[in-house]
């Protein structure tokens, strides 16, 4: 078999439906649209418009407001860096930072730093250098030996 052999299954592929093409088509004419009025004509988009009626969207009443200075996160857990340990792919002796975990390909996207959470299991002494985490991850990093460096953390 080669690649230009390739073909889809017969029937799996449905044809377009080409509108407006004679009557013998079954949608000549018209073309499915009916007859006359606003949504028989080209460019009309409607979305919402009931009749008139105040819309559902304009009748609810409005809620909450998107908070424009929050911290957007990269999110990532002590077991996905084991793992990444165990592979090879991050330095168990040098910080774990963002630029390390986006080389070790954990974080794809670096975004206002990294978060990291207590889900899975540490069993290396590591120490991280990160924008925040929870509580639960930091005992389990200290448990292992490790410390957890918060970046911009105010000293007290």
């Amino acid at each position: 078999m080669k690649l230009n052999d390739l073909r889809d299954n017969p029937g799996s592929v449905k044809g377009r439906t080409r509108v407006g093409r004679g009557i013998g088509s079954g949608k000549g004419k018209t073309g499915g649209r009916g007859v006359k009025g606003q949504k028989s004509r080209s460019g009309v988009a409607i979305k919402g418009f009931e009749g008139g009626q105040m819309p559902l969207h304009r009748r609810l009443p409005k809620r909450g407001f998107t908070n424009i200075f929050a911290k957007d996160f990269n999110i990532v857990s002590l077991g996905r860096v084991q793992v990444a340990l165990d592979e090879g792919k991050l330095d168990a002796k040098a910080a774990i930072t963002v630029e390390a975990l986006k080389a070790a390909g954990i974080v794809k996207r670096v975004k206002d730093g990294v978060r990291l959470l207590a889900d899975g299991e540490l069993k290396a002494a590591v120490t991280f250098e990160v924008a925040g985490a929870s509580k639960t991850a930091v005992e389990a990093v200290e448990k292992a030996g490790g410390k957890v460096v918060i970046l911009g953390a105010q000293a007290e």
